[in-house]
């Protein structure tokens, strides 16, 4: 038989069932960093850079965004990352770093360990690095450079066979010179194993002045038609440049 209840009888007013557990923001935010830190970690992710903050102290505080979110980095002093230099608004990469979150403003963050440049960026570092090689060989020396003739009568043509620039050089010379003579050395323009062919062409061309004959041409004009940045860069690589032909 059930107790009877009082009518001062409330029962429990607090039950342990519904008993909150209260975190400090403090708290709270170190178990999300932690989280963070162990279940993701380290990771690989590209994106764009923009907001780049480069402090005197040597730290660099950037936001990397790609189409529909962004994410804060941080590139601190010690790291000893190439690239770090040609960081800049605009530029695509490529990052290795540590997922985290700075708990001073309970902001996710990655910290950098590693910069890879992407695209027309890691072309163009490729391409300044190359440029600074040649210099410090002297290949772009004034003293190297031979004036033009003024009104050739025979030139040589690197260029494919098959593409746009072969096209529009001939057109150009039947309407300004026709009776300019044209040897052509064929050569792919583009893709693997194209920059070797293009060095090939010239040297061809450049053994005919060896022992100089009706064959021989007084400038050669290596051409293509346009491109991308990565469509033209068999041009930029090292066998075409000044030095070894």
């Amino acid at each position: 038989m059930s107790k009877p209840r009082s009518q001062w009888n409330f029962g429990e007013l607090f039950p342990p069932e519904s008993t909150r557990r209260v975190l400090s923001v403090t708290d709270l935010t170190t178990q999300i960093r932690s989280l963070l830190e162990k279940q993701i970690g380290q990771v690989w992710v590209s994106g764009e850079v923009t907001n780049l903050r480069a402090q005197s102290s040597g730290h660099m505080y950037f936001t990397l965004k790609d189409a529909g979110s962004q994410l804060s980095c941080v590139l601190f002093s010690r790291e000893k990352v190439p690239h770090r230099d040609l960081l800049a608004d605009g530029q695509k990469v490529l990052l290795q770093g540590d997922v985290t979150v700075y708990e001073a403003r309970g902001q996710y963050q990655v910290i950098v360990r590693a910069v890879e440049l992407q695209g027309v960026g890691a072309l163009q570092v490729a391409f300044e690095k190359l440029k600074q090689k040649l210099a410090a060989e002297g290949l772009f020396a004034p003293e190297r450079k031979r004036p033009l003739p003024e009104y050739p009568q025979r030139i040589g043509l690197v260029t494919s066979p098959t593409g746009a620039a072969i096209r529009d050089v001939l057109h150009v010379i039947q309407r300004r010179n026709p009776g300019l003579e044209i040897i052509l050395a064929p050569c792919r323009v583009q893709g693997d194993g194209a920059a070797k062919e293009i060095a090939e062409a010239i040297r061809t061309l450049n053994a005919f002045n060896l022992q100089p004959s009706t064959f021989s041409p007084q400038l050669i004009l290596v051409t293509r038609g346009g491109g991308s940045l990565e469509d033209l860069w068999a041009f930029n690589e090292e066998p075409v440049a000044p030095g070894d032909f």
